[in-house]
């Protein structure tokens, strides 16, 4: 009878059970297009039923983002893009406090636009890629009655764990690209560590005009 290595089999089993939970999981990885719309329903429908998103609750909206859509974002990405080539001179822990800020900024940046919706039609474009793309654009146009369509563009790069948006173009402007001098210059004029404390203010300041549930109807 031959002797089992057991340590080998061990091993062997551990390394099909990763491969065919990789497996598992790219067939489950939505299309690009596809995660954009239901993700988008799915937030405006939930903004369509809580009446304290419609009354101003934006802790309530920020909420909702961190659940919703917050893991569909590479920040880390989306980051380094607005410092741009500043990005190669911050250490590792400064590149995970801007980035920590950055997402911050965003996340309330993101709040503000879907505190304002209100019923708008959302038109989803089909999607121009070929199935072996792992770089795409995702395009949706907001519409309302008696002005131009809004374009929304969401870069998108596919990872192991699905389909990521690592920039946001509105009206074709970058979000990212929107911060890029304006990083460029006070990193020029106070280092990583002068934008990290310029995020954090800015931050801070966007929570003070946070208003509490309910307070805006006592």
């Amino acid at each position: 009878m031959p002797v089992v290595d057991l340590r080998a089999a061990a091993a062997a089993a551990a390394v099909c059970i990763a491969l065919f939970a990789a497996a598992a999981a790219a067939q489950d990885i939505q299309p690009a297009d596809v995660l954009v719309k239901n993700v988008t329903l799915e937030v405006v429908e939930i903004v369509k039923r809580d009446k304290d998103i419609q009354a101003g609750d934006r802790r309530k909206v920020v909420e909702l983002i961190e659940a919703k859509v917050v893991p569909h974002f590479n920040f880390t990405a989306m980051t380094a893009s607005a410092v741009g080539t500043q990005w190669g001179k911050a250490n590792a822990e400064q590149k995970l406090r801007l980035t920590e800020e950055f997402r911050t900024l965003m996340v309330r940046t993101y709040a503000s636009s879907i505190a304002a919706y209100r019923n708008q039609r959302l038109d989803f474009r089909p999607l121009r890629a070929k199935p072996t793309d792992t770089d795409v654009t995702v395009n949706v146009r907001v519409l309302q009655p008696g002005t131009e369509a809004v374009k929304i563009d969401y870069d998108m790069e596919k990872t192991a764990r699905g389909w990521k948006v690592w920039d946001v173009r509105v009206a074709d402007i970058s979000l990212t690209a929107n911060y890029r001098t304006e990083f460029a210059n006070v990193v020029r004029d106070s280092g990583i560590d002068g934008l990290i404390r310029i995020l954090q203010a800015k931050n801070s300041k966007a929570l003070e005009r946070t208003p509490v549930a309910g307070a805006e109807r006592k």
